[in-house]
C-alpha cells in the first residue's frame, strides 16, 4: 500500500473554492488595474481542493491561478498560511486552506504569464 500526495506551486481555484472574484475581476482590472493595497494583510479561504496536496508554506510563494470554466487565469503570488487534507478515502481526499495575496501582476504581464504557463488550449485568453 502506498500513499499519494501532489506537491503545488499553483493555487488553481474557482470562486466556489475561494477565488476573490467580487475583488479580482479581469474585466476592471484590464481597465484600471487593481492594487495590491485593495487586499494587503486579508487572509482568503479555500476549500474543497479535489485530492491531497501540499503548497509551499509561508514563507514561500506559490501562484494565484484563478480557474474559469477551467481556463487558468494567473493574478499573481501568494502565500500558503494554513493547509488541511480531509478525506476518509484517496478518492474522497480534499485540500483546504488559508492564503494571503502578496502580488497582483499589471494587467498586461498577467497576459503575458497566463498565455505562457498555462497548458496548451487552457488559457484564458
Amino acid at each position: 500500500m502506498g500513499s499519494f500526495v501532489e506537491l503545488n506551486d499553483t493555487l488553481r481555484i474557482t470562486a466556489e473554492q475561494g477565488f476573490p472574484a467580487d475583488i479580482l475581476d479581469v474585466n476592471k482590472h484590464q481597465l484600471n488595474r487593481i492594487k495590491l493595497e485593495v487586499v494587503q494583510g486579508k487572509v482568503f479561504e479555500f476549500h474543497n481542493k479535489k485530492g491531497a496536496r501540499l503548497y509551499h508554506p509561508a514563507p514561500n510563494r506559490c501562484f494565484l491561478v484563478q480557474n474559469i470554466q477551467d481556463k487558468w487565469l494567473y493574478w499573481g503570488k501568494i502565500i500558503i498560511l494554513e493547509q488541511t487534507i480531509q478525506g476518509d478515502s484517496r478518492e474522497n481526499q480534499t485540500t483546504s486552506g488559508k492564503y494571503q495575496i502578496t502580488e497582483i501582476y499589471e494587467p498586461e504581464y498577467q497576459k503575458i504569464v497566463t498565455s505562457h504557463e498555462s497548458p496548451q488550449g487552457l488559457n484564458y485568453f
